[in-house]
């Protein structure tokens, strides 16, 4: 099985036969950034699948928050072209669990800090650190921590 670093390779080869304008500088993109990350710091070291999907992460965020700050600025092409980049970094990241879900999560884990006697905003921590290892990425950060907070104001 071919790591994700090497499936974003061959899609760039592909997307490139293909003349896929987007898709082929999201792709050199995300593979630059990689490689940047590979090689931060005092040892260059490969980095894992998970690293990898770190990076597009972070990749992804990046575009989302610049399309926002291009559609306020009134500069709708620059925004479908992030959106655009977001939507081929959002391919190769684990589908994202559903709200209803998440948030049947959060109250088990809720639920189970109440009994270990936390609560309130003193439990939000071990709160997120559960639901995050239970879950692990297919759930986003910042929903997760909203939701938590959510919850815990409900159970006060």
């Amino acid at each position: 099985m071919a790591s994700l670093k090497e499936q974003l390779r061959a899609d760039l080869t592909d997307s490139m036969r293909a003349r896929d304008e987007v898709r082929t500088a999201t792709l050199r993109m995300a593979l630059s950034a990689i490689t940047k990350a590979e090689v931060a710091g005092s040892e260059a070291a490969e980095l894992t699948d998970d690293q990898v999907r770190a990076v597009i992460r972070s990749e992804l965020n990046r575009r989302t928050e610049a399309a926002g700050i291009y559609t306020d600025a009134g500069r709708d092409a620059l925004a479908a072209r992030e959106r655009a980049e977001g939507d081929v970094l959002a391919a190769y990241l684990p589908a994202q669990l559903a709200d209803a879900e998440l948030a049947l999560v959060v109250a088990e884990e809720v639920a189970a800090a109440a009994g270990n006697g936390l609560a309130g905003p003193k439990a939000m921590g071990a709160v997120i650190k559960a639901v995050r290892a239970r879950l692990g990425e297919q759930a986003a950060g910042d929903r997760v921590a909203a939701l938590v907070k959510e919850q815990l104001a409900k159970s006060v």
